[in-house]
C-alpha cells in the first residue's frame, strides 16, 4: 500500500511546530504531521515502525479522511475540512487542528500510549471529574512536537491543573474583551453586527427551505446551538411560553365558568322543545 513520504521544512527551526509534513506526490497531497495525528477518523499505518517514520501513514487512509472532512464545518473559521473533533461524545464541534489551538481548545497527548485528543473549550477535561480513558479513541503511536501540544502529565497535582486552566481561561477572556474594545474604537462593531445579522438571515433561509440538504440543515442547526446565543434565546422563549400558557389556562377557566352561567340562563329563558311539547299537551287537555 502506498505511503505518505515524510519531509521537514527547510526554513523551520528544528522541532518547530508544523515543520514536519507528509507528502503524496501522485495524489498532490501535503499534510502537517499534527493535522494527521489529531484527525478523529484517522489512524497510523499498521506497518508503522518508530525507527522508520517514512512508512507512518497510508495514502489511502489520508484520502479517506480528507473526503470525510469535506462534510465538516470548522467551529472556529467556519470553513470545511474540519477533521479534528472534540472528544466529548455528545459534542458536535469540529476544527482544523491549528484552528483548535486558536480557539484555545485543550490538546492532550500521551506519548507513552500514543494518544492524541482535542477537547473544545466547553468540554475541557480539566473541568471534569471523570477524565477520559484511552479507549475513547483509537490508539496511535506517538511522535509529537512539545512546542505545539499540551502534555498533561499524570505527575501534575489536581490543584496545579486547576490553577493552570483558570489562568488560561482568564487570559482568553481578557484577549476577547480587549479585541471587542478595539473593534469599537475602530468603528467596526456596526459592520460586525450587520454581518452577524446577515449570517442569521441566511441560516433562517436554509432552515425554512424544504430543498436544503440534510447535511447542510444539520450543519446550520449545530452552528446555531454552538454559538450559545440560540440556546439562550430558546430558554427565554420557553420561559415566556410557560407564562403565556398559564395566562391562557386562567382565561379558559374564566370562559368555561361564563359558558356554564350562560347555559343556565339559556335553559331558564328559553325552554327546551320537550318542555314546550309538555306544556302544549297540558293546555289542550
Amino acid at each position: 500500500m502506498a505511503k505518505m513520504v515524510r519531509r521537514t521544512c527547510a526554513f523551520c527551526a528544528e522541532g518547530e511546530a508544523g515543520s514536519v509534513m507528509y507528502i503524496a506526490t501522485d495524489k498532490d497531497i501535503a499534510a502537517h504531521q499534527d493535522c494527521l495525528l489529531f484527525s478523529s477518523g484517522f489512524v497510523e499505518s499498521e506497518e508503522h515502525n518508530p525507527e522508520n517514520l517514512g512508512i507512518r501513514f497510508d495514502v489511502k487512509s489520508v484520502v479517506k479522511e480528507l473526503s470525510r472532512g469535506k462534510r465538516l464545518m470548522c467551529n472556529f473559521c467556519q470553513k470545511k475540512g474540519a477533521t479534528v473533533g472534540c472528544e466529548e461524545r455528545a459534542c458536535r464541534r469540529s476544527y482544523h487542528y491549528f484552528c483548535a489551538l486558536c480557539d484555545d481548545a485543550a490538546v492532550e497527548t500521551d506519548q507513552d500510549n500514543g494518544i492524541y485528543r482535542v477537547f473544545c473549550p466547553k468540554h475541557d477535561p480539566g473541568n471534569r471529574t471523570n477524565h477520559y480513558g484511552a479507549a475513547n479513541k483509537k490508539r496511535r503511536r506517538s511522535l509529537t512536537c512539545p512546542t505545539v501540544t499540551e502534555y498533561m502529565s499524570t505527575e501534575d497535582t489536581a490543584e496545579e491543573n486547576h490553577l493552570r486552566i483558570l489562568k488560561r481561561k482568564n487570559n482568553r477572556h481578557k484577549v476577547r474583551i480587549e479585541f471587542v474594545r478595539k473593534c469599537k474604537q475602530a468603528g467596526l462593531l456596526d459592520d460586525i453586527f450587520e454581518e452577524m445579522l446577515d449570517t442569521l438571515h441566511l441560516a433562517q433561509e436554509k432552515l425554512m427551505n424544504d430543498n436544503t440538504s440534510e447535511a447542510e440543515y444539520e450543519e446550520t442547526v449545530m452552528a446555531l446551538f454552538d454559538c450559545g446565543l440560540f440556546e439562550n434565546i430558546l430558554t427565554n422563549v420557553y420561559s415566556g411560553t410557560e407564562e403565556k400558557i398559564q395566562k391562557l389556562l386562567e382565561n379558559r377557566k374564566r370562559l368555561d365558568h361564563k359558558i356554564e352561567l350562560l347555559q343556565d340562563l339559556k335553559n331558564v329563558i328559553l325552554p327546551t322543545p320537550e318542555n314546550i311539547a309538555s306544556t302544549s299537551s297540558t293546555v289542550s287537555e
